[in-house]
Formats: structure tokens, C-alpha cells, sequence
């Protein structure tokens, strides 16, 4: 039974929670939730997204990327898999941690969206002040 070498991270943001599979290969397969990255994203900057942290590390096509994203909308699954990616990267490669910190890949992005208060029309909107 032949091992697959495999490298695996999760990435998050807001909401989007991201499983990514690094394999190497020649970096033709990239899957998103069983579909093409570029079927799934359409919008190019979403998908150059994907790509910083390969050429941040000058390992364009040396991997095949499968991912299984889940909640929130399609740009916070996309910073979600930008993260996953990174950190599959610095686990197959320790050496990699340098430049991925220095470009901001490595750090997990927290802010979430503030909930709605009670007796107010959204999270910080604030019925009009009357002063008589």
C-alpha cells in the first residue's frame, strides 16, 4: 500500500472555515468543494488571493490543492483558504515561515462581525437624539 505525502491546515476567517490538502504534484488540480478554484471564485482577485502564498515562497506548480470550505461568503472563504495554504506550506517546509509572516499570510485576520443590540435598529446605529 503506497502512502500518499500529504500536508494539511486549517485556515480561518470571519466565519469561513477552510480545510486544505496540500499533495505534491504539478499544480494543475486546485479543487474547491469538489469544483475548479476558477468555477468556484470567478472573480479574479479572489483567486489571486489563493495564489500569494505560493509565489510569496517561489513554489508555484510544485503542489496540488484540494480544499473543503464552508460558511460565510466567498471572500471570507478565500482569505480562509490563503491562510489554510499558508500554513500547509510552513509544515511541509519550516524555511517558509519567514517570508509568509513577512507578508502577513501567517496571521489568523479575528475581526468579526459585531452582533446586533437590543433596542437599537442595528449593532452601533442609534435612534435619533431628541433633546425636548
Amino acid at each position: 500500500m503506497a502512502t500518499i505525502t500529504q500536508f494539511q491546515a486549517v485556515g480561518r476567517r470571519k466565519t469561513s472555515t477552510a480545510r486544505v490538502y496540500l499533495r505534491p504534484g504539478d499544480g494543475t488540480s486546485f479543487e474547491v468543494n469538489g469544483r475548479d478554484a476558477s468555477e468556484y471564485f470567478p472573480v479574479a482577485w479572489r483567486r489571486r488571493s489563493l495564489d500569494q502564498p505560493f509565489t510569496v515562497t517561489d513554489m508555484i506548480g510544485n503542489f496540488d490543492v484540494k480544499v473543503t470550505a464552508s460558511g460565510g461568503g466567498l471572500t471570507g472563504q478565500a482569505e480562509a483558504i490563503r491562510l489554510g495554504i499558508a500554513r500547509a506550506l510552513v509544515k511541509y517546509d519550516e524555511e517558509l515561515r519567514g517570508p509568509l509572516r513577512e507578508a502577513g499570510f501567517l496571521t489568523r485576520d479575528d475581526r468579526m462581525v459585531e452582533r446586533k443590540k437590543y433596542g437599537q435598529p442595528k449593532a452601533r446605529k442609534k435612534s435619533q437624539y431628541s433633546k425636548r
